[in-house]
């Protein structure tokens, strides 16, 4: 039976396309292979957010077409955000990939490795729930942006937004825990945003109290956040809902309102900083993490400063720093020279990397001693590991747990990235211990 691999880059959102098409590939008969070079079809789940993302999905390409010109008879589909409308000049540069695909768009790669295979697809892209899901895993549910920032690519290749119907949705997550899911997360480019398309109109906070009910669910999380959308309406549903976790993804991406302007974000830093307040004061205990550009162009330095200092009086327990990286065909590619120069850029990125370690070592650090609900969804090297609410990774000692529990931890140990925990460092078992 022909085999496949699916290579993924990129976002959650990309994930969840590729654990899709995964499926699909395996309805139709296909056999899973872990080696890509040993797979008869392989797929590439690319990502131009970042020039990085894009230059890794660019040399992996090179390396299959070196391959396939060599007579290794690999069948090479491509999908994600490196696909946009025009695909003249990608056919061009990569003439041996077979098919391309935008995001959400299987049924083009699905179609022609049936015709190249032989292999029925009927049924193949209907009711795509994974028969042994992941303990924590990834719903979209509102695919698209229409914020169309200056400096992203992602309403140009992904489209504009359209958000699932709540049954659907509710479906789809009741059938999830029934094959062991305990944890979701609700998906979107902006996903503060769901369901202004849908009559009659809903939002977020419906749908996590439609899904707050669905027997066997434990945990509800969501990303991305977008300031001008976090409503107090979905704010206070994270409040008063026990299974939507206190932990918000809010993008604040530069802190000089100049910049602001210029990214079109559509807010000031006050405000942002308000929003940042409104939900501290709304949500007891709930962690913060952001998303933060530097160098993007005419940033001068006293304006990166401002970004600085909003790190510094946020105090963030997350953030997703990265370099300015012009992207083809957006708005500032076109109007915006990218005029702060690359070392420039590592120097403030490694500014923002620093001052942030140790804002997350003085975080964690204060969270030793403390205890936390865990859920255990996976191992890493021997270990168990788990999340909690607030998604803190912690690395957990003691023994007993398995895969999909949720355990009272005491955390032992902090660093910037991650938690230790103990079973044994529970109050409960320290008494037991006692006695």
């Amino acid at each position: 039976m022909p085999s496949y691999h699916v290579w993924t880059v990129g976002c959650q959102m990309n994930v969840a396309d590729s654990q899709t098409l995964d499926l699909s590939l395996e309805r139709m008969g296909l056999d899973r292979e872990e080696k890509i070079e040993n797979a008869d079809v392989v797929i590439v789940n690319t990502c131009v957010v970042r020039q990085s993302a894009e230059d890794t999905a660019n040399g992996l390409l090179g390396r299959l077409g070196k391959r396939k010109l060599n007579d290794s008879g690999q069948f090479i589909a491509v999908m994600g955000c490196m696909v946009g409308p025009d695909q003249t000049d990608l056919k061009r540069r990569f003439p041996y990939v077979d098919v391309w695909a935008r995001p959400q768009e299987f049924q083009p790669i699905v179609e022609t490795v049936g015709a190249r295979t032989g292999l029925s697809t009927e049924g193949c892209l209907a009711n795509l729930t994974p028969q042994q899901p992941d303990i924590a895993t990834f719903v979209p549910i509102v695919h698209g942006c229409d914020k169309f920032c200056t400096f992203c690519i992602i309403p140009y290749r992904r489209g504009r937004e359209m958000s699932r119907p709540v049954p659907e949705l509710v479906d789809e997550i009741t059938r999830l825990t029934d094959r062991g899911v305990k944890e979701v997360t609700l998906l979107g480019q902006n996903v503060d945003s769901y369901g202004h398309d849908l009559r009659p109109r809903v939002d977020l906070a419906d749908l996590m109290e439609r899904i707050h009910d669905v027997s066997g669910l434990e945990r509800i999380r969501f990303l991305t956040s977008h300031p001008n959308d976090m409503s107090r309406r979905i704010i206070r549903a994270i409040a008063d809902l026990p299974k939507v976790c206190e932990n918000v993804n809010l993008p604040f991406q530069a802190g000089d309102d100049r910049v602001l302007a210029d990214m079109r974000r559509g807010y000031t830093r006050s405000q942002f900083i308000d929003r940042v307040d409104e939900i501290r004061d709304t949500i007891p205990g709930v962690t913060l993490t952001t998303d933060l550009i530097v160098g993007f162009p005419g940033e001068t330095e006293a304006e990166f400063e401002r970004s600085f200092q909003v790190l510094e009086q946020v105090r963030f327990d997350k953030v997703h720093s990265a370099a300015y990286s012009e992207r083809k065909g957006t708005y500032a590619s076109r109007k915006m020279p990218d005029t702060v120069s690359r070392d420039e850029k590592k120097r403030r990125l490694h500014a923002v990397d620093d001052v942030q370690a140790q804002v997350q070592s003085e975080i964690n650090a204060d969270l030793v001693g403390q205890e936390f609900d865990i859920l255990i969804d996976g191992e890493t090297r021997g270990r168990l590991r788990g999340r909690t609410r607030g998604d803190k990774l912690v690395y957990v000692a003691g023994g007993g747990p398995a895969l999909g529990d949720t355990v009272r931890i005491g955390i032992t140990g902090a660093s910037p990235w991650s938690l230790e925990g103990d079973l044994r460092a529970t109050q409960t078992q320290k008494e037991l211990v006692s006695t």
